[in-house]
């Protein structure tokens, strides 16, 4: 759980009443911090009242920010994002695992939601572990690798991508890369270009993120099959 000599911590929030039955970890962007992204939960909360929250600071500062980085990213350049997801992968799996063990769960009952380089780590780190998340959301990031996916056509993790066509930071384009490459490995993907947007997450995105994180924790996303439909 150690990545840069710092151990992961950042804000939480318990299941609005009971114990927890499914665990929901967000991932910020570059620059941001956890409080970035922990913010989101209060708007799901109503429709996921048994699920916790955890919202981890990545490991490593920005240079000359107060921000965190999940590892350091001059462009996106692809060899540059897997090394950085490789590297990073690491303190993120120690964290999913000791979070789960806190509360009681296991691997099946986690869900990542990515915000940019949180999206490129959360895609990697759900797709590589060995028991796989309930479901994967990621908004306005990208695909490490694609060509190196494994087939993952059994137990694969339903993922859905939201990405706004006014991203200046990564082309929206990067979508439709992301949600081919996965098709092709066997893993079910939903997808939405929220229009006007930019790198940011709209209330239309919420929405949909909340939506497909219920329909997890109901069980009723499927887990399997070369998939690819449009939302919206």
């Amino acid at each position: 759980m150690v990545f840069g000599q710092r151990q992961l911590s950042g804000p939480r929030l318990p299941p609005a009443g009971g114990k927890a039955s499914h665990l929901v970890v967000l991932c910020h962007g570059y620059g941001a911090d956890g409080n970035d992204l922990i913010g989101l939960a209060p708007h799901w909360q109503k429709a996921l009242p048994t699920v916790a929250f955890a919202a981890p600071n990545a490991p490593d500062r920005c240079p000359g920010s107060a921000g965190y980085q999940w590892f350091p990213i001059s462009r996106l350049d692809p060899q540059e994002v897997r090394r950085g997801v490789e590297t990073a992968s690491t303190a993120l799996d120690g964290f999913l695992d000791a979070e789960l063990a806190r509360l009681g769960l296991g691997p099946d009952r986690l869900m990542l939601v990515g915000f940019s380089q949180g999206t490129m780590l959360c895609l990697h780190v759900g797709l590589h572990r060995p028991i796989r998340p309930a479901a994967i959301v990621g908004y306005s990031g990208m695909l490490a690798a694609p060509d190196m996916l494994p087939d993952i056509r059994v137990d694969a993790p339903p993922v859905l991508l939201v990405h706004g066509d006014q991203d200046t930071m990564i082309p929206f384009q990067a979508l439709f890369a992301a949600a081919t490459a996965l098709g092709r490995a066997g893993v079910p993907v939903r997808w939405h270009v929220a229009k006007g947007v930019p790198h940011s997450i709209d209330p239309e995105g919420l929405v949909l993120g909340g939506a497909f994180l219920a329909s997890a924790v109901r069980g009723v996303l499927r887990r399997a099959g070369e998939v690819s439909c449009l939302i919206g």
